[in-house]
């Protein structure tokens, strides 16, 4: 394993990277509706990112099960936990909600969060499981002090989701980052507190819990990119990169762009 700690400038970059991705996501806040394919979502992603000077770091992205991602947004909508693959045929309709996580790489560094949004009006039970989700985000944001341990992430994670009766992923798991998108060490968003890696101050590192509304059991769809719950129940993904620091983590990614365009529905 191989941890690299970010300089200050270095940090600023990332942060402008992140920031880039806030935008993307708030710009597609904008579009999401019943009617609307993920690919339109996608190409409306790709054209602002490059827009602004920046490439989207999911397209072509390798594939351990076949070949490289298409798009440059994952859209994962209801059952579909993550890596959903933009398409044709994939017409958003009310009361779906879609998870989209969302990529750039701007001045050598990168971005990377993901949000899931409401399309329309969607079930309270739908959107409590949303509510939970993001809230266990900043719980395990809480945790990324410098210190303490990548267990301490993932327990705060695991035990806030299971006592509201949530399951969590746990094949799939957050990540370092900087010059690359996947960096050591995995972040995954179950644990025991004081296990796992020693956080460090500048570390900059993906937390993403992955929650299921029924059980944590997943599978790999045909398409060898999207990730479905088993019991074909609605999954919710939130994201946010941050910056390990003595006494609070600093988060370098924002979810206010989306929330000037739905408010904060959860």
């Amino acid at each position: 394993m191989k941890i690299f700690l970010k300089t200050e400038d270095e940090i600023e970059l990332m942060r402008q990277a992140n920031q880039l991705v806030g935008a993307t996501l708030g710009e597609l806040a904008k579009h999401i509706k019943p009617g609307v394919t993920t690919l339109q979502l996608d190409k409306i992603a790709e054209a602002f990112i490059r827009d602004h000077g920046a490439v989207p770091t999911f397209k072509g992205f390798p594939n351990p099960y076949g070949g490289p991602f298409p798009a440059s947004i994952c859209t994962s909508v209801n059952d579909v936990v993550v890596h959903g693959v933009p398409n044709d045929d994939t017409i958003l309709k009310e009361g779906d909600i879609i998870s989209i996580d969302c990529g750039t790489l701007l001045n050598g560094f990168c971005g990377d969060s993901c949000y899931t949004f409401c399309v329309g009006e969607v079930s309270e039970e739908v959107k409590q499981l949303l509510r939970t989700t993001k809230e266990s985000l900043y719980l395990g944001i809480e945790q990324a002090v410098a210190g303490r341990h990548v267990g301490d992430i993932g327990s705060a994670v695991q035990d806030y989701c299971e006592e509201h009766g949530y399951g969590i992923v746990r094949e799939l798991t957050g990540h370092g980052i900087g010059h690359e998108m996947h960096e050591d060490p995995q972040v995954p968003n179950y644990g025991r507190r004081g296990n796992g890696p020693t956080l460090k101050a500048s570390m900059c590192i993906a937390i993403e819990p992955m929650v299921t509304m029924g059980k944590r059991d997943i599978w790999l769809d045909k398409d060898r990119w999207s990730i479905r719950t088993q019991d074909h129940k609605p999954a919710a993904h939130f994201e946010h990169t941050v910056v390990v620091r003595k006494g609070r983590a600093e988060i370098l990614s924002s979810f206010e762009e989306v929330e000037k365009v739905e408010g904060k529905l959860y």
